[in-house]
């Protein structure tokens, strides 16, 4: 009977996320009554300082303008906290639709402005490109966390570091479990532990699927690691953690931490 109703929980979750797919129509989260957003993680990927202020300037004077102007704001610009030979800097883009996403290039095309800004990066020439390749995911909010929240660091304009996470999962169905177990309840605990998460997805595409990403943000690392001390220690937390319907949902963590630029909008 247990694996039935998690066939049939799984199947209706993923007709949901077909749906979406097909009309573009952003169902409302039923724990929160918002409509989930869908976020493109972008990784410019380079080795190179020059090529990494480049890119800067093109996101801070070009994109993070355009995407303003139309609209979609909270754009988070980030890098790595200890970079060593890696220059690259990630994008966090929170769509409230598809079709917006869909419209993106076009509007930048014709965005004057975006193009006189973003000059300097589309004249590098192919022997010597801004960057080595953009790696992109795309990723539909939780229910339980449907849009970006943002951290109180952000909103008095402090300093702050964020942990993005990903959690692969051996099969699509265990997967849908680890989204389930953070809708119903473990995000709340995250939030307990004043973990400030900043944003939860789902990923639709990217490498290494089936995975979810989160983020969290805190003051500093002395901070986060507190967090994280908290959060095992949540009676909570280990109540779920040893639930049977949630064995087995993560079979590799990644962890990346994350500074902020100075620009970034998160």
């Amino acid at each position: 009977m247990a694996n039935s109703i998690a066939r049939r929980d799984f199947i209706a979750s993923s007709i949901i996320v077909a749906t979406v797919a097909e009309t573009g129509t952003v169902v409302a989260s039923p724990q929160t009554g918002k409509k989930q957003e869908f976020y493109e993680l972008r990784i410019y990927r380079n080795e190179n300082g020059d090529k990494q202020k480049l890119i800067s300037r093109y996101l801070e004077n070009g994109l993070v303008p355009s995407l303003s102007r139309q609209g979609i704001d909270r754009v988070g610009v980030f890098t790595l906290m200890e970079s060593g030979d890696d220059a690259s800097i990630a994008v966090l883009i929170p769509y409230p639709t598809l079709e917006v996403f869909a419209e993106l290039n076009p509007k930048l095309e014709a965005d004057s402005s975006y193009m006189a800004a973003a000059k300097d990066m589309l004249a590098q020439p192919k022997e010597d490109p801004p960057f080595q390749r953009i790696e992109s995911k795309f990723f539909k909010a939780f229910s339980g966390m449907p849009v970006i929240e943002m951290p109180a660091q952000t909103r008095s304009n402090k300093p702050r570091i964020f942990e993005l996470r990903t959690y692969e999962s051996h099969n699509p169905e265990r997967a849908a479990r680890k989204v389930e177990m953070f809708n119903s309840g473990e995000i709340q605990v995250m939030r307990d532990v004043e973990m400030a998460p900043v944003f939860f997805g789902e990923a639709l595409i990217g490498a290494d699927v089936p995975n979810l990403a989160y983020m969290l943000s805190a003051d500093d690392m002395e901070a986060h690691k507190a967090h994280w001390k908290a959060f095992s220690a949540h009676p909570e937390w280990n109540r779920m953690k040893v639930m049977e319907k949630y064995k087995d949902t993560v079979s590799k963590i990644t962890s990346l931490f994350l500074i902020p630029t100075s620009y970034s909008q998160i």
